[in-house]
Parts: C-alpha cells; sequence; structure tokens
C-alpha cells in the first residue's frame, strides 16, 4: 500500500538523494535528547508565547514533554506517527523503552509519581484487531497525566507505516491518563498509500489539510 513516495526511492533518484541529503546524526541517549529538547523549547515558549507544537517519529516525547513543562503556553499538540508505543518498542524490537510511559524522562503524574517503577502496568490480553499489537496499558485506578489534561492532542498514523500497528497502543494509553487526544487514521480519511514520511510525500499538502481542519475545529478562534 505504500504508493506515496516520490519517485524510485533508490540511491541516485533525485527525490531519494535529496531526502538523504537532509539526514544527520543524532544522539543515541533518548533520555538526554528529550531533555535537552524539552528546556529548549520551554525557553523558547517564554519568548515567543503560546504555540501549536508538532512532532515527528523520534520527536514525539519532545511534544508531551514540552507540554508538561509549559502547560499554559501550548495550545495543541500534532503528533506525527510519535516514537512509540509506550513501555516496550515493536517492530524492530521487544526492548523496554519510554519507563514514563510516553517519555523516557519524568513526565508530571497525579498522584506523582517519583520513579517510573511505581506505574504499575499490564499488557492486553488481546489485540484491538487483525495486525495491531497488544498494547501496555497503567493497571486501573490510572495516574492521570495532569498538566496535558486541558490540552488537545491528535496523533496522525498513515496507512502503510509500520507505526498502523501501534499508534493506537500511544492514544489508548494517552485517554486512560486524562489526555483529550484523537486518533486520526489517514487511511479512514480516503488519504491512502502513505508511509512515515508522510510530509515528503507526494500528497503531504492534502495530509496538511486534514491537520489543519482538525486544529480550526479544535483550537477556539481569538
Amino acid at each position: 500500500m505504500h504508493s506515496q513516495w516520490p519517485g524510485t526511492g533508490r540511491i541516485g533518484d533525485p527525490a531519494f538523494d535529496a531526502f538523504y541529503a537532509t539526514q544527520v546524526p543524532y544522539l543515541a541517549d533518548n533520555a538526554q535528547t528529550q531533555r535537552l529538547n524539552q528546556q529548549a523549547v520551554a525557553v523558547l515558549l517564554d519568548r515567543i508565547g503560546p504555540a501549536i507544537v508538532l512532532t515527528h517519529s523520534q520527536s514525539g516525547p519532545f511534544g508531551w514533554l514540552i507540554a508538561d513543562a509549559r502547560p499554559k503556553l501550548v495550545k495543541a499538540v500534532v503528533a506525527v506517527e510519535p516514537a512509540g508505543p509506550p513501555f516496550q518498542n515493536t517492530v524492530f524490537g521487544t526492548d523496554k523503552a519510554r519507563a514514563w510511559g510516553v517519555a523516557d524522562i519524568p513526565i508530571n503524574y497525579d498522584p506523582p509519581v517519583n520513579d517510573p517503577g511505581e506505574l504499575k502496568i499490564e499488557q492486553e490480553a488481546q489485540p484491538d484487531g487483525p495486525d495491531l499489537v497488544r498494547c501496555w496499558l497503567q493497571q486501573m485506578p490510572p495516574r492521570r497525566l495532569v498538566n496535558l489534561a486541558n490540552i488537545p492532542a491528535i496523533v496522525v498514523t498513515a496507512e502503510a507505516s509500520y507505526h498502523a500497528v501501534y499508534d493506537h497502543c500511544t492514544v489508548k494509553y494517552l485517554t486512560q491518563a486524562g489526555v483529550k487526544v484523537t486518533a486520526l487514521r489517514l487511511g479512514d480519511h480516503g488519504i491512502h498509500g502513505n508511509a512515515h514520511m508522510i510530509m515528503l510525500e507526494k500528497n503531504n499538502l492534502q495530509v496538511a489539510g486534514l491537520i489543519a481542519a482538525w486544529l480550526a475545529r479544535t483550537i477556539p478562534a481569538r
């Protein structure tokens, strides 16, 4: 179903070479990466004022962490295929990850959590549907992500992406923790053929329009 990538996707193709030229090294330490970005964007918001935070892939945890640090300055979080699912990787491996649920560093819960081991979690006995992974969720009663409770969020998932099998787990976890989050699966809205790098694909403006329409409906005009 992966049909929206421009060109051949092979070395030597102009579209591929332009894409590959944008790729840069990153820190191997996810916790340090998240810590630095949370601090930097919090300072930026203090300077520029309220903003919508848009993340993609590896930067997914940044959105939740920035909103947690500056809840009054984040008007919405748009998470395009954010890093996930909570607590344990899938598809490329099954190692533990994101010990705080949606991040590798502390995020504020109510009742408070001083150590991620205090989060009592359990895996679903059955997946929610065919070709979906079993989600890890909090045991009842769940702790709430208190600083995210009043910030609207949307998780955008492409039809042909590896995220299609687990983004629903991120949505379920956030919902359970009291976050007002919308799951937007592109295929359900007639947008087909996209994979993980949605912003680079042939129909990217169509996807952007769908996100913009959600923002227009969700954030009150002033």
